[in-house]
């Protein structure tokens, strides 16, 4: 595929870097710009790329060979692996330009009003990149009516070299929404303060419920009480229960209080139970929202519910039986059925018949040392949770383990 002379950077964002023997490197997140004297266009100084696991670094746009639709090829395999920080002068193209307002001047005509859409990077002949073209939406002048999308050369536009210009977060939300909610989470700290409250609170609740997980506990904080108080309510009954109790745990106790008191009954209830169980134990870190079926279900059933899009990976590895009710707290808990063994039966079987129950779940006070034994023991993704009725009140997941053993700030971009 042909190397690119102009791109614009909004769709630039998200495509893997490789280095010259065609190894991955990492994926662009963003395109740092250096501002110039007057209305010059800025010249491109390199890329933010992020490598690893919430790391993001700086890699000079002269190290960039090739931009092709799909890859950006790099000359060398050795990069400076420091943590990006923009510098005086610098600035962030998707982060700093992005949804801007800002007013275009066209010969002929008074200034019109718009924000930014995306911007195109050019190569010139000496082979360096500078920002040389726009695509800016007009300001709709009727309610309701979509603006007029144009492109424009940078000097037609005023209010791109004031950096604290008056910003939306449309476009940035569409190039954001690509990611999986941990990247996203890790973009958001990179963002500054105020434009990273902005962007949080323009995400939809399930989304935002999603990234707020992968935060560090400061920035949850933070977030949640930029909302107001309904709206943090309703991103709480957005998210697990075992996720709330989580959240929730690091704010004093009148916003403590007064959020489970805006929840829904049914949403606060399973919530306030986990932040009933002692810290260090297994109804501590448990979920309590997995996939219980009565034995009379057909295989093809339970398959059916563990298809279901919205359940993690690690929740829809297995099915747990139980007597009705089939929710936390169940009746009597019978057993549980992996989900390779559910597509090795006949579809018209019943899940009683295949449930596994030589295991012996543990009870909400066990210790997470003991439960994660019994887990590496018996090769578990999933360890049962019982009261002393034997109804399964929750399941400790794999993912919910690793939490626990992590050092507590492993989310911080800081220490990551």
């Amino acid at each position: 595929m042909a190397a690119a002379t102009r791109v614009y950077v909004a769709r630039l964002a998200g495509i893997v870097v490789y280095d010259p023997n065609g190894d991955q490197v990492g994926r662009v997140r963003d395109a740092v710009i250096r501002m110039r004297p007057g209305n010059a266009p800025p010249r491109v100084v390199g890329l933010v790329v992020e490598i690893g696991v919430r790391r993001r670094i700086f890699v000079p746009i002269g190290r960039v060979t090739t931009i092709e639709a799909d890859a950006v090829l790099l000359s060398t395999g050795t990069l400076n692996l420091k943590r990006f920080e923009k510098k005086p002068g610098e600035a962030l193209v998707l982060e700093d330009l992005l949804d801007r307002r800002v007013s275009v001047t066209e010969p002929g005509s008074d200034p019109r009003p718009g924000s930014v859409v995306d911007v195109g990077m050019e190569q010139e002949r000496s082979g360096e990149w500078s920002l040389r073209r726009l695509a800016v939406r007009a300001t709709p002048t009727h309610l309701g009516r979509r603006g007029h999308l144009r492109q424009v050369d940078w000097e037609q536009v005023t209010g791109l070299s004031d950096a604290a210009g008056e910003q939306g977060t449309a476009n940035l939300l569409a190039v954001l929404d690509q990611m999986r909610a941990a990247d996203l989470a890790n973009t958001l700290q990179d963002l500054s303060g105020r434009r990273r409250l902005e962007v949080a609170g323009a995400l939809h609740d399930d989304r935002l419920a999603d990234v707020l997980v992968e935060l560090p506990n400061d920035d949850q904080v933070e977030i949640l009480e930029s909302l107001g108080v309904e709206r943090a309510a309703d991103v709480l009954e957005s998210m697990d229960p075992d996720d709330a109790a989580d959240v929730l745990a690091e704010l004093p106790e009148p916003e403590k209080d007064e959020l489970l008191a805006l929840m829904e009954p049914a949403e606060a209830a399973p919530v306030r139970r986990l932040m009933d169980y002692a810290a260090g134990t297994a109804g501590s870190i448990m979920t309590t929202n997995p996939v219980i079926l009565l034995p009379d279900v057909t295989i093809a059933e339970a398959l059916a519910a563990i298809r279901e899009p919205k359940r993690s990976p690690v929740v829809a590895a297995q099915v747990f039986v139980s007597r009705a009710p089939a929710a936390t707290p169940s009746g009597r808990f019978l057993g549980m059925v992996h989900f390779q063994r559910l597509l090795r039966e006949p579809p018209s079987d019943l899940v009683g018949g295949v449930v596994v129950d030589d295991l012996d779940p543990v009870g909400p006070q066990t210790p997470i040392a003991e439960v994660t034994r019994q887990m590496a023991t018996y090769d578990l993704v999933a360890m049962p949770v019982v009261d002393e009725l034997n109804r399964l009140v929750g399941v400790v997941t794999v993912d919910d383990v690793l939490d626990h053993l992590l050092p507590e700030d492993w989310r911080d971009r800081d220490r990551a």
